[in-house]
Formats: structure tokens, C-alpha cells, sequence
């Protein structure tokens, strides 16, 4: 799994670049730029202020400032369109990411009962994978001119960490994975069907395979069939409207 993974990641990054070139050609990270000096504009002439134009060259010659990213939201912009299916796939991978990390804490806490080395390994790998996922995602963001987003926005954020903390075995944490690995699969086919950028498309074709193979992996763990259907539906994709940001 870890070595398909591999494979494909190059193939992955040169997808996510190619999106951040396409909404280049289309006009919107030029639109998204525009629409920042705007407001920026617009906030100066408010105030009407001589501070606040010297404030504004002094940050201009310091070079581009860095967006704050703490809340994951957009600096000066908004994820819309093609852009607002990548922050859901972003904030997917990093809840993914979190979802992993805090179950290996819970194991070497013990909390988790005996948890067998295979299924720790896995959880490290299919975390790393989950951490070059967003890594990708983010770098169409930040090319776009947009923040990338280092949290969880997600409505059930809260929910999916305390199903996770609450776990006390390995096969409840396998289960819940699972339901995490099964809606990123979903998610990524549901957007290669409507999204129209075509980098968006196959970095989403490039991930989803590796998702399906999380899955794949945590239905064994669980004594279930690897391969239970003989289609990937669309019935557990994320909606955009998870978004918080």
C-alpha cells in the first residue's frame, strides 16, 4: 500500500500544480487578487488614515506576507467553486490525519487495550499518506492565492474526535477509520464527476485509489470482506457544506 503510494505521488503533485496553472489561465487567482487590493483599497480609504498608508507601504516593501492560517480561513478571499471542493478535501485529510495521530497516542497510553504491531504500523502509514493528501490540496490553495487550511472546518469535527478518544479497542478505532476512509473514497469520485478543473480531477483520481486501499486494508482488520462491493458509490461523500470556513 505505502509503495503504490509512493508511486503515485509525484503523479499527484504534478496534478495539484497543473490545477493551480488552469485557474491561472481561467482568470480566477488574478479575480482573487483583484478582488484583495480592493478591499484592501477600500479598508485605507476608510480610514482615511496617514498611519495606515505608511503601514501599508512598510508591508510592501517588505515583500508578501505570510496568511494567517490559524483559523483556516481565507486571507482576503474565499473558497468557492472548484477551490471550496479542495478545502473540503484538505480538511478531510487533515481530519484523517488527526483521527490517526490520536488513536496511536491512545494506544501507547493503553487505553486501547493489546493493539497488535501490524494494525500500529498501519495507522502510521495510512497518517503519513493522509498528511501528503493535504499537502497537495494546500498547495492549490496557496497557489491560488488562498490560505491553506491547517485545521479541522468541518461541522462534526467534534464529534469524529470524541468517537475517536472514546474508543477502547483497536476494532473500534479500525471501524471508525473506516467510515473516514470510505467518505474521502467517495468524496474524491463524487468530485471527479463535477468538478470542471482538470488538475482538481486527477489529483482527485490520483488519492482516491489510495483511500479505497485504506479501506480495503481496516474491512480485513475488522474481519470483513476487503473488497465488499463490486462499485464505489457516491451515498457517504462529504458535502461542501461541512465546510465551517
Amino acid at each position: 500500500m505505502d509503495e503504490a503510494h509512493r508511486e503515485v505521488l509525484p503523479l499527484m503533485h504534478a496534478r495539484a500544480a497543473e490545477h493551480v496553472e488552469e485557474l491561472h489561465e481561467r482568470g480566477t487567482v488574478r479575480q482573487l487578487h483583484t478582488e484583495r487590493n480592493l478591499a484592501r483599497r477600500g479598508f485605507l480609504l476608510g480610514v482615511g488614515g496617514v498611519g495606515a498608508m505608511a503601514a501599508l507601504a512598510a508591508c510592501s516593501s517588505a515583500g508578501t506576507q505570510t496568511p494567517d492560517t490559524r483559523a483556516g480561513t481565507a486571507s482576503g478571499g474565499s473558497y468557492t467553486g472548484d477551490l471550496k471542493v479542495v478545502a473540503l478535501a484538505v480538511a478531510l485529510e487533515n481530519q484523517a490525519v488527526a483521527a490517526y495521530k490520536a488513536a496511536l497516542a491512545n494506544a501507547k497510553a493503553g487505553t486501547l487495550g493489546t493493539v497488535p504491531p501490524a494494525a500500529a504500523t498501519f495507522m502510521q502509514t495510512a497518517m503519513s499518506q493522509h498528511e501528503d493528501h493535504a499537502k497537495a490540496w494546500n498547495a492549490v490553495l496557496t497557489g491560488a492565492g488562498l490560505a491553506a487550511i491547517t485545521g479541522i472546518p468541518l461541522s462534526n469535527a467534534a464529534a469524529t474526535a470524541n468517537a475517536v478518544n472514546s474508543a477502547t479497542s483497536t476494532a473500534a478505532v479500525a471501524k471508525l477509520a473506516l467510515g473516514l476512509e470510505n467518505q474521502a473514497t467517495e468524496t474524491y469520485l463524487y468530485a471527479i464527476g463535477n468538478v470542471s478543473n482538470s488538475g482538481a480531477i486527477a489529483t482527485a483520481a490520483s488519492i482516491a485509489p489510495v483511500e479505497a486501499m485504506h479501506a480495503a486494508t481496516l474491512n480485513f482488520v475488522l474481519g470483513q470482506y476487503p473488497v465488499p462491493d463490486s462499485f464505489i458509490s457516491t451515498s457517504k461523500a462529504a458535502s461542501p457544506s461541512m465546510l465551517t470556513v
